[in-house]
């Protein structure tokens, strides 16, 4: 469900820009909060492109969410995410500073010993972050993903991409060789046994070349992308505390995507079978299986970075195994983002990203 976005960084990042209060109480205290104010995802509703690449600010929360797996001309593997988070501390439209959107970005390198992690955060109405659908451009100050195509032609179908940080950075471009793919029913992504839901579809089909910069050396790459794209009010129910999201590149060309969200009595669960050719069959919630299979001490927490994962309807049987252990984002809300590759009844790789722990 790729954010994924844990939201109560906003919380932090609402006060320190300056947000009223009563602002801060209603809008980024979690994925949990009421919807109240605020347009709710409703099925049957047909998403439309390229306006729903843009910004949806009747909506809560939003974000778009990049996940590279590469390798260097040498062998060497590498992760890397690009993220922008939106979200409305009141559902109304202003204009510069009375503005209510604020807005979060994440950008990461992972290695097999480094994990170089960076977090920003903007105030809407004044130029610092935003999206625009066509010509398409996401930015938060000097980061930015834009799209490279003119109208007329998929706006998302080729972009560079552009982030810096700490020790790293990365400009890359991206190519679909494949469809944009909605995940859940049409685009309607149930969260929860109560019908949360947030509107939901991706781009997995991204051929990547670049260059990174990591700790002051110059590395080209190519590899493979997946881009998320979510929107909603409240897609999550209060007592779910947290959930497991697996992107995976079958050596076939197939894909899937998978989350279980974690409540008290076991998690909600989800997944989408992807063809090579983008056709989406999305399984019932009972056809995922998950469990851990080894944990490792990422800092003072025990966080279970390998896992298999099965759905027997389609013969997947796999184990994955994370690049790097301590793919740890130490951002205002932590949680674990990394590059995986799993074997079993086959081969690939992918990412996971795993909060509440």
């Amino acid at each position: 469900m790729n954010a994924r976005p844990l939201l109560a960084a906003f919380v932090a990042a609402a006060t320190a820009i300056s947000v009223p209060a009563a602002a801060i109480s209603q809008g980024f205290a979690g994925l949990g909060s009421t919807a109240e104010g605020f347009a709710v995802p409703r099925p049957g509703m047909q998403l439309r492109f390229p306006a729903d690449h843009g910004p949806h600010p009747e909506f809560r929360i939003e974000w778009w969410y990049i996940t590279a797996n590469l390798q260097g001309e040498d062998g060497t593997q590498f992760g890397v995410q690009w993220t922008l988070f939106r979200s409305a501390l009141a559902p109304k439209t202003e204009s510069g500073w009375s503005d209510p959107q604020v807005w979060m970005g994440h950008a990461a390198i992972t290695t097999k010993d480094r994990h170089l992690a960076a977090e920003k955060f903007a105030r809407g109405g004044v130029g610092q972050a935003g999206v625009v659908a066509v010509p398409f451009f996401a930015w938060i100050d000097d980061w930015e993903m834009k799209g490279l195509l003119k109208s007329g032609v998929d706006q998302l179908d080729k972009v560079s991409l552009h982030a810096t940080g700490k020790d790293f950075g990365y400009t890359l471009q991206l190519s679909a060789n494949g469809p944009l793919v909605l995940q859940g029913e049409q685009g309607y992504s149930v969260k929860s046994a109560n019908g949360q839901a947030s509107y939901y579809y991706s781009q997995p089909f991204y051929d990547v070349s670049g260059s990174l910069d990591v700790a002051g050396k110059t590395v080209l790459v190519s590899g493979k992308a997946w881009l998320d794209r979510e929107w909603s009010s409240q897609p999550l129910a209060k007592d779910q505390t947290g959930w497991e999201w697996f992107s995976l590149h079958l050596d076939s060309g197939e894909k899937v995507m998978a989350f279980r969200l974690r409540d008290g009595s076991g998690g909600y669960r989800s997944a989408n079978w992807i063809a090579p050719d983008g056709k989406p069959t999305p399984l019932p919630p009972g056809s995922l299986e998950i469990s851990p299979v080894r944990t490792a001490r990422v800092g003072d927490r025990n966080v279970p970075v390998a896992w298999r994962v099965r759905i027997p309807e389609r013969g997947l049987d796999v184990t994955t195994s994370p690049l790097n252990d301590q793919a740890w984002m130490a951002t205002t809300t932590p949680y674990w983002e990394g590059p995986i590759t799993f074997s079993g009844s086959t081969g690939g790789h992918g990412y996971l990203e795993m909060t509440g722990y």
